[in-house]
């Protein structure tokens, strides 16, 4: 799902798509993969995984499947330090 004026999301739920793009891009550069092949061992265009990676996308727990499967990480792993910006700003 694309962001528009009409389906616009809050700032906290910007910040975890945001949060998990840069997650996301960062597992893929650690295992020496481009967007192309990600976009190949994840059967996802390869401009769905640049809009994820900008967090622009709005994932499905099926894509986390396929991004999981594609890289070779759990669940666990993917989303590890994702975390809403409202527990960020209560732990400081």
């Amino acid at each position: 799902m694309r962001f528009t004026k009409e389906n616009m999301a809050n700032k906290d739920d910007l910040d975890v798509l945001s949060q998990l793009g840069r997650r996301v891009a960062y597992l893929r550069k650690s295992k020496g993969m481009s967007q192309l092949e990600m976009s190949i061992e994840s059967g996802l265009s390869k401009s769905y995984i640049s809009d994820l990676e900008a967090g622009r996308r709005n994932v499905s727990v099926l894509i986390c499947s396929r991004l999981c499967m594609a890289l070779g990480v759990t669940l666990e792993e993917l989303f590890r330090g994702v975390v809403p910006l409202e527990m960020l700003l209560k732990a400081h």
